[in-house]
């Protein structure tokens, strides 16, 4: 029988499991303890708990932490390592350092159903949702982790396709029981699932970002397939009409195509639509990837374009590129593993 990963589960599954097993209820917090505030790399490590309470575990159970398998290094400081998730799949998390902060970039999925012709992961194929563990285990792994200040679900796969299990791993980085982060410190990126993104809005209070790269319906539907089902208007009504205050942020990001979406027809209709929402557009280079057909605008272009929505009282942010001498794009390490 596969045993189950302990690491991953809120302390409401691990009192489950001790209720089940006959353990006293505090022996769940003890648990809880050992996985998400200390380093141990066994269930036979947590030495509060009794031999005869380890062994029954370890008949069902197993930690459920994995070290990365490969890492490439930026001469600028980013990081991206790779992690074996079984089956043959793989998904990727980059550790990005900055003067005042250093950022994890994680996966939720293995591969991805959105189908963006721009991204790298979407043309993987979806192979498979992580667990809450298999996204904790990119935190927790992390040979920089006690340099750690925020989290980006921003890595490969659709965060709220999976939005069971990125509740939960939120649930446990954000509680006492759990890492303690402040959610002002955790970002959710998505395309615009409605579902999701109803319950990620009233289940957490950690910042969003939404993917929207053409403000222009049928042009949006050309490059990201979620639009049909999905339509971005819907996405900006429901955010609209959802209260930001308490320091909650919005922001959309924006990789900037040539000839695409770069033009004052497309920085118009963006202002058009963001009107009346306190929000910051993040514009972004494209990190061309094997058989693109797109190009990205250049950085003169980028510049007018942001000039454009100033004018208009947009917040403009030219996001910079980071890891350009790695496979700095989503899904491009990890494809490589794949076709080995």
């Amino acid at each position: 029988m596969e045993k189950q990963a302990l690491f991953g589960k809120t302390m409401t599954e691990l009192e489950n499991i001790a209720s089940e097993k006959g353990f006293p209820k505090y022996v769940a917090k003890q648990i809880a303890d050992w996985l998400y505030k200390k380093n141990i790399s066994s269930i036979d490590e947590m030495s509060n708990l009794s031999k005869k309470i380890r062994d029954e575990l370890n008949l069902k159970f197993e930690l459920g932490l994995d070290k990365n398998i490969n890492v490439q290094s930026s001469t600028d400081g980013t990081k991206k390592y790779l992690y074996n998730v079984g089956k043959s799949r793989f998904i990727e998390a980059a550790y990005i350092p900055e003067e005042k902060r250093a950022t994890l970039c994680v996966s939720t999925q293995s591969g991805c159903k959105m189908a963006c012709e721009f991204c790298m992961t979407g043309k993987q194929g979806f192979q498979g949702h992580l667990t809450s563990g298999q996204i904790l285990n990119q935190v927790k792994m992390l040979p920089e982790f006690e340099k750690l200040t925020n989290i980006v679900y921003m890595g490969m796969g659709e965060p709220l396709d999976n939005v069971d299990d990125v509740l939960k791993s939120i649930e446990i980085l954000t509680s006492d029981y759990g890492f303690g982060m402040s959610p002002k410190r955790i970002t959710v990126s998505t395309t615009g699932i409605i579902p999701g993104l109803i319950r990620f809005l009233d289940e957490s209070n950690c910042h969003l970002a939404i993917s929207i790269h053409n403000p222009i319906k049928e042009e949006r539907l050309k490059i990201m397939p979620v639009e049909k089902k999905n339509p971005i208007e819907e996405v900006l009504s429901i955010i609209k009409n959802h209260d930001f205050s308490k320091q909650r942020r919005v922001s959309f990001e924006y990789i900037m195509f040539k000839d695409f979406n770069d033009t004052p027809v497309h920085a118009k209709e963006l202002v058009k639509q963001l009107h009346g929402l306190k929000s910051r557009v993040n514009l972004i280079r494209f990190h061309s990837i094997p058989g693109a057909t797109l190009v990205g605008s250049s950085d003169s272009k980028i510049e007018e374009f942001k000039e454009l929505l100033e004018k208009k009282g947009l917040t403009v942010t030219i996001r910079k590129s980071r890891g350009q001498d790695i496979d700095a794009a989503c899904g491009m390490l990890s494809t490589k593993e794949m076709n080995k």
